[in-house]
């Protein structure tokens, strides 16, 4: 059976778990990646797979770089950690021209800012500065890993729900030949900047990958879905309350798409060591559907709170405004079941909840991946659970 869909859930992290695993994980390295947000929700999936013995591409060697100082839940994780902030080109320069030895960089960050076209400037120029240190110094450098996302199709987040932009349908089930949206998009300037500097070196690919909502784990996301769906779970359930869905009628009913962190990671390894899966751009999701009114249910008995049907007829009330004022709820949930000391900003996108729930989700098509190789696929139902307990396997959640 193929390594691309023998993977079973929390797979990663038994092996990791495994002395006879982390005994080979000492053999010489064939591959060295630098992932470039590894504390992000992706980034932490593949500094947990890459590792592995039979990861193809492998023995990998992994430098895992992030903005901040590196945190206790990535202790276990067999990477050399890369602290450096690559909003700053002088920095960046410094720091990633000493990798020399790097064949793969798996580009997973972004940065949010006010406006689209901000946006494309501050997230173009770090992602020219990781490229202008890394391609001129890492001679064996061998493919450059991009992921965007849904937003490609869509627009930016304050165009989520249009059914027309400029003139222009947007109308799923998306495929990755569909044309740009007239609008700025920071995915197509990332896009661009990658073929342009890609072709300045002989020999080397690259590959797009966009995935839709993404369940996975990583207190630092600014798209955590199911971490921020757990800590509201837990207000609910200390607060004595129901859990009430505070998103929109067509959120509740409609059949929605989710891509697995790790099924993410297994996609672009995938594409780093397949030649069938070289200078091409993929959609990324789990391959099957579900309604969030069913996943609902399943968050409600994870956390042994009452779950409650969505009632058209109540006033709406959105995540971010039910979620005001209540961190000192969330200090009472994390004394009481001596949880890691947070503040509720951190582990709760409000936010980011509020823009996913309030619309009908559109969906992709995953036949490019399946045409060109890749099989892999996940039951949602079963991801949403396995994120639930990895998060409370690091004490962020109860």
């Amino acid at each position: 059976m193929s390594w691309w869909w023998a993977g079973a859930i929390g797979a990663a992290k038994k092996k990791l778990d495994d002395p006879d695993e982390l005994a080979k994980m000492t053999e010489p390295h064939q591959s060295v990646a630098l992932i470039i947000g590894v504390t992000g929700i992706v980034g932490n999936s593949l500094a947990e797979i890459l590792p592995l013995s039979d990861t193809p591409g492998g023995p990998w060697k992994v430098y895992g770089l992030a903005r901040r100082p590196r945190p206790n839940w990535t202790s276990d994780h067999p990477i050399e950690y890369v602290q450096c902030d690559i909003m700053d080109e002088t920095t960046t320069m410094a720091t990633l021209s000493l990798l020399i030895d790097v064949t793969h960089v798996f580009y997973v960050t972004w940065a949010n800012c006010e406006s689209e076209v901000d946006n494309c400037q501050v997230n173009g120029r770090m992602f020219r500065n990781v490229l202008n240190a890394v391609l001129p110094n890492a001679p064996n450098l061998r493919h450059v890993c991009l992921q965007t996302g849904l937003k490609h199709y869509v627009g930016p987040f304050e165009y989520w729900g249009s059914k027309v932009l400029d003139g222009v349908e947007i109308e799923p089930p998306f495929t990755e030949d569909m044309p740009r949206l007239p609008l700025p998009n920071f995915y197509y300037t990332l896009e661009d900047i990658l073929e342009e500097e890609v072709a300045k070196k002989d020999g080397l690919t690259w590959s797009v990958h966009r995935p839709t909502g993404i369940f996975g784990f990583s207190p630092y996301s600014l798209m955590n879905l199911v971490g921020t769906l757990c800590v509201y779970a837990a207000v609910c359930k200390q607060e004595g309350v129901p859990l009430k869905f505070l998103g929109s009628k067509a959120a509740w009913e409609c059949y929605s798409q989710a891509s697995d962190a790790d099924l993410i990671a297994e996609h672009q390894i995938w594409a780093v060591v397949d030649p069938n899966a070289k200078n091409e751009a993929f959609n990324c999701s789990n391959g099957d559907l579900f309604k969030w009114k069913h996943l609902w249910r399943v968050l409600a008995e994870q956390f042994g709170v009452e779950c409650v049907e969505f009632d058209e007829e109540e006033e709406k009330v959105s995540f971010e405004e039910r979620m005001k004022g209540k961190q000192g709820v969330w200090d009472e949930v994390v004394r009481e079941n001596g949880l890691i000391p947070t503040k509720l900003e951190e582990v709760g996108n409000w936010w980011f909840v509020d823009k996913c729930f309030g619309w009908e989700w559109p969906l992709d098509s995953m036949n490019k991946s399946k045409e060109h190789g890749f099989l892999g696929f996940r039951n949602t139902n079963n991801s949403f659970i396995s994120w639930i307990d990895k998060m409370r396997a690091y004490k962020i959640v109860p």
